[in-house]
């Protein structure tokens, strides 16, 4: 029997939008049979820092949001998220080895205004069987690869055992084998929680164009700061970001101009708070010590654990921003995804 969903209360403006169910697949291999129907619950975030959708906060402007809910053991955890497609097409990783697939709509003045074709998919291996401990599963990261132009793939970044791996795209959304990508030893050696938090890749308007920037989010360079490496065949080297305070990066995203998003997330004894910092492409090339304009920053009930960033090319016709955060399997947290557009 399924068991009624739990209706957590609206937080931060937002408002009882609709229960719906909606089919999530959780997918044991690639067998389509075994997929469950699972009722997921969506309440609509129409406010964010007293703003309506379509006002500006400083250099972006509030595009909607969603908490998701479901009771399903294994939907949760999701840090990392891509678009991977022109019409809406995303997908998410969790902590405990899956993809979350699924389409974002839009109404006509652009803003979020719905999310559908929801599955859950177990990540595999390279031998494409199910990642076999809880150890290999933790996924953090994950960035659409284009190919000529179009989206053919995904690169996924993993912690505890660290690593990262390529999975094609078919319909839009990965699955089948991993293909293992190279990362320095230093990087693989890292094997905890801190590791391999956010990696991202430069889009061609980049002067480190198709390069893949990979971020830790606990491991120390040289004096201190975030250790990262720029994985590319001429920009190749070790490079790190700022610390500051006890924020951490927990995501990074490439604009089309080139410029750097990094989302940072901190924990108090009041909840969590998150800033989105702003880094030009000339600062980002290896030996560089980056540090970056805050152009978003917020806390209580506006947010959550955020851990999952995405830029894609939205509705408006403006980069298009999304948030997801990581609920930790936690009944006090919530998994939240929240858009804006960037226009500066």
């Amino acid at each position: 029997m399924t068991k009624k969903p739990h209706r957590k209360p609206v937080r931060d403006g937002a408002k009882f939008f609709k229960s719906m169910l909606l089919v999530v697949g959780l997918w044991a291999g690639d067998n389509l049979a075994m997929a469950q129907s699972i009722p997921l619950d969506l309440q609509s975030i129409d406010y964010f820092q007293g703003r309506n959708k379509g006002d500006k906060i400083g250099k972006l402007i509030w595009r909607g949001g969603f908490v998701l809910h479901n009771e399903n053991e294994n939907f949760g955890g999701f840090s990392g998220i891509t678009f991977t497609s022109a019409d809406g097409k995303f997908a998410a990783v969790s902590d405990r080895g899956y993809f979350l697939n699924g389409q974002a709509f839009y109404d006509q003045k652009g803003n979020l205004n719905g999310l559908d074709k929801l599955t859950l998919r177990s990540i595999k291996n390279s031998k494409g069987d199910d990642l076999p401990t809880a150890f290999s599963r933790d996924s953090e990261s994950i960035e659409t690869i284009f190919r000529d132009g179009v989206p053919g793939a995904v690169r996924v970044g993993f912690e505890h055992l660290t690593r990262a791996a390529d999975f094609e795209l078919t319909n839009g959304w990965p699955q089948g084998a991993a293909k293992e990508v190279a990362i320095p030893d230093w990087l693989r050696r890292n094997r905890h929680n801190g590791s391999l938090e956010a990696l991202c890749i430069a889009p061609p308007a980049s002067p480190i164009a198709g390069s893949t920037l990979m971020l830790t989010e606990n491991v120390k360079a040289k004096g201190g700061d975030h250790a990262a490496w720029l994985k590319g065949n001429k920009d190749r080297g070790e490079l790190s970001f700022a610390r500051e305070g006890g924020y951490k990066p927990t995501a990074c995203a490439f604009l089309p101009n080139g410029d750097l998003l990094i989302l940072k997330r901190d924990v108090g004894l009041l909840g969590f708070t998150m800033r989105l910092e702003l880094i030009t492409r000339d600062q980002i090339k290896p030996g560089a010590r980056i540090e970056g304009e805050t152009i978003l920053s917020a806390g209580g009930l506006a947010v959550d654990n955020m851990e999952g960033m995405a830029v894609s090319q939205g509705p408006t016709n403006l980069p298009r921003v999304t948030l997801i955060s990581d609920d930790n399997f936690n009944g006090w947290q919530r998994t939240l995804i929240l858009q804006f557009d960037i226009q500066y």
